[in-house]
């Protein structure tokens, strides 16, 4: 009798919150919570500090690797972010973009130091040797590999495209596809902010 009676209350909440009719927010981007991948990091940004995920604690974070001599993906996806943020108004102060470079070769702390924060101030690169690079690249999967140029140094690096976003208590939630414009991702990381 008494299992009977908690099945039943069970039922009855379940109806109520049914019919609350409070829908769940969905994501525009991809929902990839829970991935057993891209954890964390440790790499020095572009003025020497040693940075992890838990610096960040408090903000939505969005992470993305490329380099500087990209001709196209970097830099759109960059001014992207900066438009994002520009989107957000004050809500922006909660949001950290970073950009893991995949060329620490040719891209100095220096240069880093110059380009990243050129599309937004508050944007930080992050650059390790060749050894942390690519840690860092296999813990989030990312794909990048070296296209020879017409000489040794004119190489180019085809990467992945898109970006990642932590929640502010540092958990990976999404992946932004590159190239979608701005309103799906000032919508995704409204609801993030919001939680």
């Amino acid at each position: 009798m008494r299992l009977r009676f908690l099945l039943t209350m069970c039922v009855v909440v379940l109806g109520l919150s049914a019919c609350s009719g409070k829908a769940p927010v969905a994501f525009t981007n991809t929902d990839v919570t829970g991935l057993a991948y891209g954890k964390d990091f440790s790499l020095p940004d572009h003025n020497g500090r040693l940075r992890t995920l838990a610096d960040f604690k408090g903000k939505a974070v969005v992470v993305f690797f490329g380099f500087t001599q990209c001709p196209d993906v970097c830099p759109t996806t960059m001014l992207e972010m900066a438009n994002v943020m520009t989107a957000l108004g004050p809500d922006a102060d909660k949001v950290q973009v970073l950009f893991v470079t995949v060329d620490p070769e040719r891209d100095t702390a220096e240069l880093l130091k110059q380009y990243v924060p050129a599309f937004d101030p508050r944007f930080l690169g992050l650059r390790g040797d060749l050894a942390e690079t690519e840690k860092t690249a296999k813990e989030f999967k990312v794909f990048y590999q070296k296209v020879p140029g017409k000489t040794p140094g004119s190489y180019t690096i085809d990467h992945t495209a898109g970006s990642y976003v932590f929640d502010t208590q540092g958990r990976i939630r999404l992946f932004i596809r590159h190239g979608q414009g701005t309103e799906p991702i000032v919508h995704d990381v409204k609801i993030l902010l919001a939680e």
